[in-house]
C-alpha cells in the first residue's frame, strides 16, 4: 500500500522552451522525437510549424515558443514532446528536452504574476524546485486554443 505522500506526487517530463522550464504530466506523453523534419503548411496560424510523420500518422507540430509568446534566440535542438488530443498525436515543438522528475503536489502554487499575454493563460501553475520554477504546463488548453488552425491542417 502507498503511503499519503507518495499520492501526492507527481511526474513531469521536462523540457525548455527558451528561458521557460516547462513540465509536462508524463501521462499525457505518447514519445518524444529527437527529430527536426516537419513539413510546413501554408496560410495556417504562425505557431503551427507544421506536420510531421510518426510512422506513417500525420501529426500537427505546435512550435510552444511561438504559442507562448517566448521571444529567445538560444539554441533549439528542434524536439517534439508528441501527446495525444481527442485520441490523435500532436507534437509540441520545444528547444530542449530535460529529465523525468517526481515533484511533490505540495510544492505547487498559481502562476508567477510576471507570467505575461498567452503563456498566462496556458500554465496550470509552478512547482518550486531547488533553483527555479517548473512551469506546469495545460498542454489540453494549448491545442484546444489552436483548434482553428489544428483543423484547418487537418483537412
Amino acid at each position: 500500500m502507498r503511503n499519503q505522500d507518495a499520492l501526492e506526487d507527481k511526474e513531469f517530463c521536462t523540457c525548455r522552451v527558451g528561458p521557460l522550464l516547462l513540465g509536462i504530466e508524463v501521462d499525457r506523453v505518447q514519445e518524444v522525437l529527437f527529430q527536426s523534419e516537419y513539413t510546413e503548411v501554408p496560410r495556417t496560424d504562425n505557431h503551427i510549424a507544421g506536420l510531421i510523420n510518426l510512422r506513417g500518422q500525420i501529426a500537427t507540430a505546435i512550435d510552444l515558443r511561438v504559442r507562448l509568446g517566448v521571444d529567445c534566440d538560444a539554441e533549439s535542438e528542434n524536439v517534439h514532446i508528441v501527446v495525444r488530443y481527442r485520441g490523435e498525436p500532436v507534437s509540441l515543438l520545444v528547444d530542449n528536452i530535460g529529465d523525468v522528475i517526481t515533484i511533490s503536489e505540495s510544492t505547487f502554487e498559481a502562476p508567477p504574476e510576471t507570467l505575461t499575454g498567452v503563456a498566462k493563460d496556458l500554465i496550470i501553475g509552478a512547482y518550486k524546485l531547488e533553483d527555479e520554477l517548473l512551469l506546469s504546463l495545460d498542454t489540453s488548453e494549448v491545442i484546444a486554443s489552436s483548434t482553428g488552425s489544428f483543423q484547418e491542417v487537418l483537412r
